[in-house]
């Protein structure tokens, strides 16, 4: 067997089902062994696309994706994505290939040292200088990849290793990686200070959205009884409906759900990671922290928790649920907060206008409760992470990590994949979606029943309003646009272009029952951003208490 076909058979050994990337001269001999293995190549339309798709294959399995380039301009591709999955914690494996090592009639031509330029941007990387050590550097990488804290993982195979014959060579069995419970003691200080608190809240962040943790999440939120909140990327992790459920920090502070956390002398962080834009801002006078993570927490200056619990998080939060469980006479001071919050967010969210509420509660509408929606990155991501209520975990998948445009599209076409059954939707902006709107051929290709909202107001929205709301001048963040009905068509999709916010839910209804891939576009009334996110947090409206 030559190195391609050793690397194949080692994906193979990992339980790899598809491939995702584009094929090079460089990597022609792997391209092969695919074609002859049980492995499906899923061809994209640019580099960065597959490794979006790959990354979201992690996030929502667990195990890592897979994707893979040629050498130079391709492997530069993937830098995004690497940088992608680095900040989002998900598993991700990059191959590129590269010119001969050991000989080259090309000289130089395309080559970049792409070893050195992914190592800031993964957990590990390495060139395979042999076929003989495939097995156990591609087992290596794959545990690598998965341990806390998952990231990527990228390996070079040069064009003449991969052609280089290796014999047979023993594959490396896979085998499960446990994770440590936290110490007793660790546990019981935590304890004694929840027990203590006045005023608790829990808050759930994104690594509490790994796949393994879910459900023993929402065990200790019903065991404990104390209401919670959640960062952008920890919506969905609990229920949505759950009557604890006070909302998400979509801002770093001055929000209504802001009125608990300021309220609050205990916070619960369940899985943070400071990867994450700031949920809240900490400060001398404020509440005491818990944190209880996978690993310790990353002191900041605008977090700097006073006591840390670490380990596997589902038999941790187990053994800490154990404890308090019946003991917390305060857990639920705090949830008399949670009928004003929601009022005061879900405000003219019925109002007959493009605003953001009402487009994202006509979302909400026609998804159902196992539905998949892939955020892009742009203004509307803060509407969608304040007014969107999951119900299921990961099914709001949205960046508040690297927040790159771009992976809106790819990372809904690989949640179609993985549950064709399911109501999957991307919300992308007209300049997100630009970024990678090539990939509209793919999902045709592919057959996915996958529905793509195109948000246009022809700029770049977020950074405009931020402009303004600095007081510089309104310059350069405006463009043209192609029709997008047209557009969808010309890739075979369907395309329609919703004239009156009435039809909008109809629309979306109607696109799904229709199956296969459909844009839809609609315009926004962005007036809100200054109206809500400025003027009315500035001062923020009482909230209505609820005590009963």
């Amino acid at each position: 067997m030559n190195g391609a076909e050793l690397l194949v058979r080692a994906l193979e050994n990992e339980g790899v089902e598809r491939i995702f990337g584009i094929p090079g001269e460089e990597n022609l001999f792997v391209v092969e062994a695919l074609r002859k293995s049980s492995i499906q190549l899923v061809v994209t339309r640019h580099e960065q696309a597959a490794a979006f798709m790959a990354a979201t294959y992690g996030r929502l399995t667990g195990k890592p994706g897979v994707c893979i380039s040629t050498l130079g301009p391709g492997a530069l591709n993937f830098s995004t994505g690497a940088a992608y999955a680095l900040l989002g914690a998900m598993p991700l494996i990059l191959i590129t290939g590269q010119k001969g090592v050991l000989s080259s009639r090309q000289a130089r031509f395309q080559v970049v040292d792409v070893v050195a330029s992914m190592k800031p941007l993964t957990k590990l990387t390495r060139q395979i200088v042999s076929p003989k050590m495939v097995p156990t550097v591609v087992r290596e990488a794959f545990r690598i990849a998965q341990e806390e804290r998952p990231g990527p993982v990228h390996l070079e195979l040069p064009e003449d290793i991969a052609a280089e014959e290796g014999g047979e060579v023993a594959m490396v069995p896979p085998h499960d990686l446990d994770l440590p419970v936290a110490s007793t003691e660790a546990v019981d200080r935590a304890a004694a200070m929840i027990a203590a608190a006045e005023r608790p809240l829990i808050m759930l962040g994104a690594a509490a959205s790994r796949p393994r943790s879910t459900a023993d999440l929402a065990n200790f939120v019903i065991r404990t009884g104390i209401p919670y909140f959640t960062t952008q990327m920890g919506k969905g992790t609990v229920p949505g409906g759950l009557e604890l459920y006070l909302g998400t920090a979509a801002l770093s502070e001055r929000d209504y759900i802001h009125e608990a956390i300021e309220r609050a002398d205990l916070i619960i962080t369940i899985g943070h990671d400071t990867i994450e834009k700031p949920p809240f801002i900490m400060g001398g006078h404020g509440a005491k922290v818990v944190h209880v993570g996978y690993q310790p927490a990353t002191v900041e200056q605008v977090y700097f928790p006073q006591a840390e619990v670490i380990g596997d998080l589902g038999p941790t939060l187990k053994i800490l649920a154990d404890r308090l469980e019946g003991n917390l006479p305060n857990a639920k001071a705090l949830i008399y907060l949670r009928r004003g919050i929601r009022a005061r967010v879900a405000d003219r969210e019925l109002e007959a206008r493009f605003t953001p509420q009402r487009i994202v509660h006509d979302v909400r509408a026609v998804m159902p409760p196992d539905g998949i929606l892939a955020l892009d990155n742009g203004m509307y991501k803060i509407w969608f992470a304040r007014n969107y209520r999951p119900e299921v975990a990961n099914t709001l998948l949205l960046d508040n990590a690297l927040a790159t445009m771009g992976a809106g599209l790819p990372s809904a076409m690989m949640a179609s994949m993985l549950y064709p059954t399911r109501r999957v939707m991307a919300v992308c902006g007209d300049g997100g979606f630009m970024m990678n709107s090539q990939e509209l051929e793919t999902a045709v290709r592919l057959q996915l029943n996958l529905v793509i909202l195109l948000i246009k107001d022809n700029a770049y929205g977020m950074i405009r309003w931020k402009q303004a709301m600095d007081r510089f001048t309104d310059f350069g963040m405006t463009f043209g646009n192609p029709d997008f009905v047209k557009y969808a068509e010309a890739y075979g999709a369907q395309g329609t272009r919703v004239g009156r916010i009435e039809e909008l839910e109809s629309t979306l209804d109607n696109a799904f029952k229709g199956g296969g891939v459909h844009l839809v576009e609609v315009p926004i009334d962005y007036s809100e951003n200054e109206r809500v996110l400025v003027r009315e947090l500035a001062q923020r409206l009482p909230v209505v208490e609820d005590n009963q």
